[in-house]
């Protein structure tokens, strides 16, 4: 975001036919192990209310932040704000009620740009955010992180990973980027994603998973673009700090251009949560091979009952055999998957007690998985572990979605 922009719709293209040359070829790095949730903000105030100030600070200011922006952000709850929704709000107006002066003169626009920066930082993780963009000719609404070392060393040092970028010129395209010493500004390292309709007529979830040598970028759930240290060609790879986080909408500035007549205003992106979730060092993310998945609890192994893999099928727990139906494997996209098919919640639902069964891979997130260090087998988008419902140490007993808790009947073992 903090860059400028103006080769990047050229490049992208390149920059995405590499990513999935990177993607096919991809055995020598492995996926980032998500782990717990380690920070989030759900933005449940009251209509109106301030942002909370114990997680987010304001950048404030009109001197355009290195790409002529035209926009002077403000911390009011004007521009930055709770909708009562759950959502935060912020909205870039065409206005100017406190006469602020701009790089380019009397300011024409005012808007919010928060920040994680000395309330939260980490390294590697996922980072994840549910928004529905604002639109226009103009308009740049972005979810991006800095180095927390931007102070000492300054951008493009520091690193820079956006996560999600739209210009409102491209109403249905996402970007995300990398910038580092040697591919900053225009020769940033990007990918884009283009879907058939604005991605500011509904929410979307755009997310990066961040672990050593690896970032990824994923919109929806489903992985779109992804860079490594060869992807920088020689250059140096500034990602191995933690990063903070920025939320802002910018107007104007050298990448999207300025507004023009066909844009409205008041313009609001709403951010329904920001979560962020720990990388999981201790361990290697399990590896595919189709191994069985053992339970703590009564060394009973995950079965798929009768080898029938009809979608429904409901998982149980039975003696270990080595058999296809307690052949398990951890896939590239996060899936865990039986008989050629996905261990997913029942129904979608993601709540406590619900149920696990066999069915097809939509590449929907909540058939998203990982085996943590600790032997936890986590719903990634649940945040919650699979259970054996009761405790229940006999052939046939069901699973389910529980809370964390750490007690036997929540940990697993392959093999």
């Amino acid at each position: 975001m903090r860059k400028a922009r103006a080769l990047l719709a050229a490049a992208v293209i390149a920059t995405t036919l590499a990513g999935a040359l990177t993607i096919a070829s991809r055995s020598d790095t492995a996926d980032a192990a998500v782990g717990a949730i380690t920070w989030s903000d759900e933005f449940n105030g009251a209509a109106g209310a301030a942002v909370d100030t114990s997680k987010w600070n304001f950048d404030i200011g009109g001197g355009g932040f290195g790409n002529n922006e035209l926009q002077y952000y403000t911390s009011s709850t004007n521009n930055v704000r709770q909708d009562g929704a759950g959502n935060l709000a912020i909205t870039a107006r065409k206005e100017n009620p406190s006469n602020y002066q701009c790089w380019y003169g009397t300011c024409t626009y005012t808007s919010g740009r928060i920040l994680t920066s000395g309330k939260f930082t980490q390294k590697y993780g996922r980072f994840e955010a549910r928004i529905k963009i604002p639109k226009g000719q103009g308009i740049w609404p972005a979810f991006w992180m800095l180095g927390d070392n931007l102070g000492s060393v300054g951008w493009p040092q520091s690193g820079e990973i956006d996560i999600m970028e739209n210009v409102g010129k491209e109403p249905n395209t996402v970007y995300g980027t990398i910038h580092g010493p040697g591919y900053s500004g225009g020769g940033g390292k990007s990918g884009g994603k283009t879907i058939s309709a604005p991605l500011g007529d509904a929410f979307h979830s755009y997310a990066v998973e961040w672990s050593p040598n690896l970032i990824v970028w994923q919109l929806d759930g489903v992985e779109y673009y992804r860079v490594t240290p060869a992807t920088v060609s020689g250059s140096t790879w500034v990602f191995d700090h933690p990063f903070y986080m920025i939320l802002n909408v910018a107007v104007g500035g050298n990448w999207p251009g300025s507004p023009d007549a066909s844009t409205s205003f008041p313009q609001t992106m709403l951010v329904d949560y920001v979560r962020v979730s720990a990388w999981n060092d201790t361990t290697t993310p399990p590896s595919t091979g189709g191994t069985a998945l053992k339970s703590n609890l009564n060394s009973r192994c995950i079965d798929i009952p009768g080898g029938n893999n009809a979608d429904g099928q409901r998982l149980m727990m039975w003696d270990c055999n080595g058999l296809d139906p307690q052949k398990w494997t951890f896939e590239s996209d996060g899936t865990l998957r039986g008989m050629g098919k996905c261990m997913d919640p029942a129904g979608g639902a993601l709540t406590n007690g619900t149920r696990i069964q066999l069915a097809n891979c939509s590449g929907n997130p909540v058939q998203r998985w990982t085996l943590s260090g600790a032997g936890d087998l986590v719903n990634l988008s649940a945040n919650k572990c699979i259970d054996i419902v009761d405790n229940n140490s006999a052939n046939r007993a069901e699973l389910q979605l529980w809370d964390c808790a750490g007690t036997a009947n929540q940990k697993w073992t392959r093999g």
